[in-house]
């Protein structure tokens, strides 16, 4: 599909959004951690809560949203995305992983983004097979279904063990004007 320079600036405006849903998750981590002080015990219990026995628990989850918005946003803007080593272990931990990523977002601006309808997005979890797809498919196909995985199943984790959250703590923000 090619891909217009309006289209570009919608990529942008969709790494502003997973930047809102990284948010969204430090806030599900403040209320998990006021849950865990309620019923008295240690918020890191989450830590290692999963949803299956295969899938990845609290923290890589969390780490996997914080990367994938992060490698999506340098990947359409063209540029190498700093890295951020897997080695969190606590809730205090994680808030800093999150507050990281946002800060990698926030250094890239509207016009990093511009020329990426001519880019191709590599997939370096993908060499032995050189692949790589162009930045608006890259977007739509892989980087956000990857990013609301990762950030949904964190949801559904607290969910599932008793933090209350609703609807409203997973949209976040929403930009009300009178009408």
């Amino acid at each position: 599909m090619e891909l217009s320079c309006a289209a570009m600036n919608h990529a942008y405006a969709q790494v502003q959004q997973m930047k809102t849903m990284l948010l969204a998750v430090d806030n599900w981590l403040k209320k998990a951690e006021a849950h865990a002080e309620t019923v008295k015990f240690p918020a890191d219990n989450f830590a290692h809560f999963r949803l299956a026995p295969d899938a990845y628990h609290l923290i890589r989850q969390v780490q996997a949203a914080c990367d994938s918005a992060k490698l999506g946003a340098y990947r359409l803007a063209g540029k190498e995305a700093p890295s951020h080593a897997d080695e969190e272990k606590t809730f205090p931990e994680l808030h800093a992983r999150i507050a990281k990523a946002i800060a990698s977002i926030d250094a890239l601006n509207e016009k990093d983004f511009e020329g990426a309808e001519s880019r191709t997005v590599v997939l370096p979890f993908l060499k032995s097979e050189k692949k790589g797809m162009k930045a608006y498919d890259y977007l739509v196909q892989f980087a956000l279904p990857n990013f609301y995985f990762h950030v949904n199943a964190t949801y559904q984790i607290f969910r599932h063990n008793g933090v209350q959250l609703g609807k409203m703590d997973y949209m976040s923000k929403l930009d009300l004007i009178a009408v």
